[in-house]
């Protein structure tokens, strides 16, 4: 048969990023707890195409998603992005992974456990010369208006957080610690099943921890700059305000590898 995509394009112009865009897929991922674990993932996969090519050949894409999808963890990443580039005759491969994490958390008093869910990224590059992988992690919390509790006399607002961790670095990092980094910087971890006594223990806990939006990111800033594994880093936080109708927000990006 006719394999138009390897005939020549006459235009001169090579494209950066061609392939599959939001192909739903089950995976397997790395767990530090139980070793592995299947959720679902929005998944991108790309290839930069030489101008001398008309296409790239998109059904290769999902025939080297499904042969790795029951090992997708972070050290096989560069394994399915080598294959990429191999098998579709190009220089360069990008991978994007969109997912959901599951770690189970256990109620501060009453010991309680249940599954909590965690909005999570990979964005890789494999190129002949480098490569590039960054994971974000976004970690619901609580955060507590210092203000609020200075000028009140009884109570103060609080309010659910985003933060949002995105890292670069040189040695295995899990996702379950920078979700640790980034719920001690709160005024409060936050639960999917609290009993009347963790509900007692979380707000009185909030209370005495209350938090800017700017100390949240300088408080996991200090955590990452002391990370020794993490090359790069940013951080943000996104405080979905109780008393107004708008979000405050900080951020903060760091490259250790220039400090």
């Amino acid at each position: 048969m006719r394999d138009i995509q390897n005939e020549k394009d006459a235009r001169n112009i090579s494209i950066d990023k061609v392939g599959i865009k939001g192909i739903v897929y089950p995976v397997i991922l790395d767990d530090k707890k139980k070793g592995r674990q299947h959720t679902n993932a929005s998944i991108s996969m790309y290839v930069q195409l030489p101008q001398d090519f008309k296409g790239t050949h998109m059904s290769r894409f999902v025939e080297i998603l499904n042969d790795h999808r029951e090992n997708m963890g972070i050290s096989t990443v560069w394994t399915i992005l080598e294959e990429m580039k191999q098998r579709l005759g190009s220089s360069e491969s990008h991978i994007e992974l969109f997912f959901k994490y599951f770690i189970e958390k256990e109620a501060p008093v009453s010991g309680l456990t249940s599954m909590m869910d965690y909005t999570c990224e990979y964005n890789a590059t494999l190129t002949d010369t480098e490569r590039d992988f960054v994971l974000c992690v976004k970690v619901p919390v609580m955060t507590l208006c210092p203000c609020s509790k200075e000028i009140s006399e009884f109570g103060a607002h609080n309010q659910r957080s985003i933060i949002t961790i995105k890292v670069r670095f040189k040695k295995m990092l899990w996702i379950e610690e920078l979700v640790e980094i980034a719920e001690s910087s709160a005024s409060s971890p936050v639960y999917p099943l609290l009993k009347r006594e963790d509900e007692k223990y979380v707000t009185e806990h909030s209370y005495m921890n209350p938090a800017f939006v700017e100390d949240v990111v300088r408080n996991a800033a200090e955590k990452l700059m002391a990370e020794s594994r993490v090359t790069w880093f940013e951080v943000s936080s996104e405080n979905y305000e109780s008393i107004h109708n708008h979000s405050a927000y900080a951020v903060i990006v760091r490259d250790k590898r220039t400090m």
